[in-house]
């Protein structure tokens, strides 16, 4: 499961709270009341220091990873973390330079939505992940649990790790150490070393079944250690949550995590519509309403059926992933639980739209358009020029988000354009032109 980015999902602890409450508690206090201790209670013996843990670790070659796995060991034991499991797993640990630059590239092009639409929605992939489904009881029990659809868990299945085909093999443990140590993420990097080093104290599982991603995920539905530890369930009555080798086990533990998330039974995840011309785009990535609301403005379902009686309640959003010359849709609340699972539109959509063509719905009315890859100059280009302009996009970073977006539709606004938000090549060169000729 990609956080991406996006970040993780924190589960804070007792211990946490419990410690940051007492070190309020102690800023807060008087700090002559310790030199005069109450009357009538006599001496105030001094709570004695607990000792400073004994790190006798090999070193690795790397100074900077020493000086981090050292701190981070004390941190563990302090938090709980039996000092022996620490000195066997920690013992020769070596940064992987692998995981280092994995982390720190990025692409040089960005892949536009259609393609990835594209390249996940296959017919081989449908194929398989019926076969799948069909080949797999436990789903039928697991869909009524959770009220979770069947075919949205073997969609997410099929694109975290080809139906449990392609799992991984970096070791978990080494991986969080490298990106720890490098401190890009390390808050994060490390809740899931102390997690990891959790599972494998536990019994549950011995450290060389935490094979996973570069970037931690593990298993048929990639779950990070933290998410392992608070939603992982056993789903085939073995009494064990296997993610590695359980089908069922996977799949239950992703509709635990959607159920938890808030996931809505019986609601759509998304609908293609269509718009009339002339259509206001500036309203994508904007209001959320419902769908007789949408229609007052004449989006209609492309498919020209009936919203469901649920969906008739239930307020979406309009997006126009590849601009207005590509398909448009109405997202409902379990689109963004899908988002929960990896925080990406192009994802989310992407396991929508493989779910719907499991369940025998057909292609989309509207076909993705062509589109260009941009550079990591044009995009970074496109956000200077607009801040340049007046239209605040954020930091100038390359990466096309729901900011960039916000500022490239006021200024299409401003100059009487289509305000989709949506950064082509033409539009690049637009901005490009326009702020080389401010003074």
């Amino acid at each position: 499961m990609a956080i991406e980015a996006e970040g993780g999902e924190p589960y804070g602890s007792m211990m946490d709270r419990r410690s940051f409450l007492v070190l309020v508690v102690a800023g807060c206090a008087d700090p002559a009341a310790s030199l005069n201790p109450p009357l009538g209670l006599g001496p105030v013996t001094p709570t004695p220091q607990r000792p400073e843990p004994v790190v006798n670790l090999a070193p690795s070659g790397s100074a900077t990873f020493d000086a981090w796995l050292r701190s981070f060991y004390v941190k563990a034991v302090r938090a709980g973390l039996p000092s022996d499991l620490l000195d066997r797993e920690l013992a020769g640990l070596t940064p992987n330079d692998r995981i280092s630059a994995l982390d720190s590239r990025q692409p040089e092009f960005s892949r536009p939505v259609s393609a990835y639409i594209n390249g996940v929605v296959t017919d081989d992939r449908i194929a398989i992940g019926r076969r799948r489904r069909d080949a797999l009881p436990a789903l039928a029990q697991i869909e009524s649990r959770f009220g979770v659809p069947r075919d949205v868990l073997v969609a997410i299945w099929g694109l975290e790790s080809g139906f449990g085909a392609i799992l991984g093999d970096f070791d978990v443990v080494r991986s969080m150490a490298t990106l720890a140590a490098d401190g890009r993420r390390r808050e994060f990097a490390e809740d899931q070393l102390m997690a990891a080093l959790k599972i494998i104290g536990s019994g549950e599982f011995p450290r060389s079944r935490l094979v996973g991603s570069w970037a931690g995920a593990m298993g048929q539905t990639q779950f990070i250690p933290t998410t392992f530890l608070a939603t992982a369930i056993d789903g085939d009555g073995d009494g064990r949550r296997d993610l590695w080798g359980s089908s069922a086990d996977a799949l239950a533990s992703a509709a635990n995590l959607l159920a938890k998330a808030g996931w809505r039974r019986g609601e759509s995840w998304h609908r293609e519509v269509v718009a009339p011309p002339g259509f206001d785009y500036a309203l994508t990535e904007g209001p959320r309403e419902i769908p007789s609301w949408w229609a007052e403005r004449g989006v209609r379902a492309a498919d020209g059926r009936p919203f469901s009686a649920a969906d008739q309640q239930a307020p979406a959003e309009l997006i126009a992933p590849s601009g207005a010359g590509g398909p448009l849709f109405l997202i409902f609340h379990n689109h963004f639980m899908i988002r929960r699972y990896n925080n990406s539109t192009a994802y989310a959509l992407g396991v929508g739209l493989l779910a719907q063509r499991l369940g025998g719905e057909g292609q989309l009315v509207r076909n993705w358009p062509q589109e260009t890859p941009l550079a990591l100059t044009d995009r970074s280009d496109a956000q200077r020029a607009l801040a340049l302009l007046g239209f605040d996009p954020g930091t100038p970073d390359g990466i096309v988000g729901i900011n960039t977006r916000k500022a490239l539709r006021d200024y299409q606004v401003s100059r009487g354009l289509v305000a989709d938000g949506y950064l082509s090549l033409e539009m690049v060169r637009r901005l490009r032109t326009e702020a080389a000729s401010q003074p």
